[in-house]
């Protein structure tokens, strides 16, 4: 009974240094790099998507890279670095809180009044360290329904839904196809206003024209 408060301070710790990585504003430090205030054009987003569209190509790809490494990091370093200066933590289990955490904080970035983006790119980082195969299976549905529909939003969407059941096919923990579950809840969640603009026809394609920030 002792050690446990100890063992609370460390998964604290990891879920605390985890969401304020993940909360660091790429999208918006990459933008304003351009001098551009991303949450001012397009939709507003400060994802890899808006920067893509209004700042450009390549910025949007760095954007991407930045959030997805932001859900990387943390999931790779922190669990076997404080599960061994600890020696009382399941590094799993840290795994699994520094993932939710990195894709909390680029979804409610404190940095940013808690208004970030949808997560996508975070997760996708996230998932690259914990289940490589179950990551493969989504990009591979990312990049064909974005080449078959050219909706950013569609591919991102049933990326989710493909690593969602994917994992129920790995090796992984019961506990970790939980909350990898729930990770592309969250993400088909950020895109509600998406679908509903997919339902009724009015969601952009790559190459679009912005949308104005009242029509997220």
């Amino acid at each position: 009974m002792s050690a446990w408060p100890a063992v609370l301070w460390w998964y604290a710790a990891a879920g605390l240094l985890a969401y304020l990585a993940g909360a660091v504003p790429c999208g918006y430090l990459v933008a304003k790099a351009r001098g551009v205030d991303i949450r001012t054009v397009g939709s507003g987003n400060v994802g890899a998507t808006n920067v893509f569209r209004a700042v450009g190509k390549g910025w949007g790809v760095l954007t991407f890279f930045c959030d997805a490494l932001k859900g990387f990091l943390p999931v790779w370093l922190l669990p076997p670095l404080l599960a061994h200066m600890s020696g009382s933590v399941s590094e799993p289990i840290l795994a699994l809180l520094c993932a939710v955490m990195a894709v909390a904080g680029h979804n409610w970035p404190v940095y940013l009044r808690f208004k970030g983006g949808k997560g996508v790119a975070t997760s996708a980082g996230a998932l690259l360290a914990i289940a490589p195969g179950a990551t493969g299976v989504g990009v591979a549905v990312w990049l064909l329904v974005f080449l078959i529909t050219r909706y950013v939003s569609m591919a991102s969407i049933s990326a989710a839904a493909a690593v969602a059941g994917a994992v129920w096919f790995s090796s992984v923990p019961l506990i970790t196809a939980l909350m990898l579950n729930l990770l592309g809840a969250v993400i088909i969640w950020r895109h509600r206003a998406n679908i509903q603009r997919l339902r009724h026809g009015t969601e952009l394609r790559a190459g679009g024209l912005p949308r104005t920030p009242e029509s997220k």
